[in-house]
């Protein structure tokens, strides 16, 4: 039997997509699947999440500060009225992914997200009307069980592409929805999950 010395702590079982990198444990921890209500919140997740199209989200982690100062702080009203001086600043901060169609597609996407607000009162109401108001909770034993994307993903795509969003394909959008907390993808094992 392994002692551990007095000040550490046995290590809490968790989804293994997490490792131990003190930053994906902590997103891991107090953020992914934990129910996001908060306009600006899923405004920057939903930048961050199209962001990530390509790469590995602990990519996006490891430069979500970038974007937080180059795309002021995620304030919708702000990056929709960005111009072409902004996206040649973006271009050349290395802060973020530099990639001209993502950027394009952030402000754009602000401006949506504006329009949206402005039908429903809120973005959260018509973002979690696709779940009826409550997360959808899972109960995976393996990572292979898990989708990238559901029948919810494919249908929230579609209203995204109409209102006019850019990189909101059904798999972003399910991770999307995994990351604000619409569904519960935590492993049962896991101490995240609810059961637990």
């Amino acid at each position: 039997m392994t002692v551990l010395p007095p000040t550490a702590e046995p290590a809490l079982p968790r989804c293994p997509w997490c490792g131990d990198d003190p930053l994906y444990v902590a997103y891991h921890d107090q953020e992914w699947g934990v129910p996001v209500f908060d306009d600006r919140r899923l405004f920057e997740f939903l930048i961050l999440e199209g962001a990530q199209a390509g790469l590995a989200w602990i990519t996006i982690l490891r430069k979500r500060e970038g974007y937080r100062r180059a795309f002021a702080d995620f304030d919708p009203a702000t990056i929709a009225a960005f111009d072409d001086q902004d996206i040649a600043r973006l271009l050349g901060d290395p802060g973020i992914v530099r990639n001209r169609a993502k950027i394009s597609a952030a402000i754009g996407n602000a401006r949506a997200f504006l329009a949206t607000q402005a039908e429903f009162g809120t973005f959260a109401r018509f973002l979690w009307d696709f779940v009826g108001g409550a997360p959808l909770v899972n109960h995976w034993t393996d990572l292979a069980q898990v989708p990238a994307r559901t029948e919810i993903s494919d249908a929230l795509a579609r209203a995204l592409k109409a209102r006019g969003f850019k990189f909101v394909g059904s798999t972003i959008c399910y991770a999307h929805m995994q990351a604000v907390g619409m569904v519960n993808d935590h492993l049962v094992g896991c101490h995240r999950h609810p059961t637990n």
